[in-house]
């Protein structure tokens, strides 16, 4: 086994000696040393930021700043009591079961708000991040409980 792997060689042809530029006429790649005759491109430190033009004012300073984002928003999904009435009594309201029922399509990033428009007939207990005080009133009026939410 050891006298197999001391006599292992590269296939031929996979093995090239680097090309050594600049050195001279007679190797094909002397003189200007591949880069062509004077201009940006042959000179030392060759390379240009990203986004340079050649000197043309670039395209992301001629075109207008568009747009501003809040990056202290809030991000609630919003949900009416009277959408709760589709609920079966005594269900504990949370985002995730309000997605699981099909009442919302997503639970936003700050979590979900129940606010007070329509009538609740059915007893429930909300545990939602945020209840509005109309709604609150309305749920406690169902014979329901709020636990949380501000």
């Amino acid at each position: 086994m050891a006298d197999e792997l001391s006599r292992l060689k590269p296939v031929p042809g996979s093995q090239t000696s680097r090309t050594r530029i600049g050195r001279g006429q007679g190797s094909g790649l002397g003189k200007t040393a591949g880069k062509g005759t004077k201009g940006q491109q042959a000179r030392a430190g060759k390379g240009k930021r990203f986004g340079f033009e050649g000197g043309q004012m670039p395209l992301q300073r001629r075109l207008p700043k568009v747009g501003f984002r809040n990056i202290n928003a809030t991000d609630f999904e919003v949900v009416n009591v009277a959408k709760l009435n589709s609920l079966p009594a005594g269900t504990a309201v949370t985002g995730v079961s309000l997605k699981a029922a099909g009442i919302i399509s997503r639970i936003g990033r700050d979590g979900v708000k129940l606010l007070g428009n329509g009538e609740l007939s059915v007893k429930l207990t909300v545990q939602l991040e945020k209840v509005s005080a109309s709604a609150r009133a309305k749920v406690e009026a169902a014979g329901g409980a709020v636990e949380g939410g501000e």
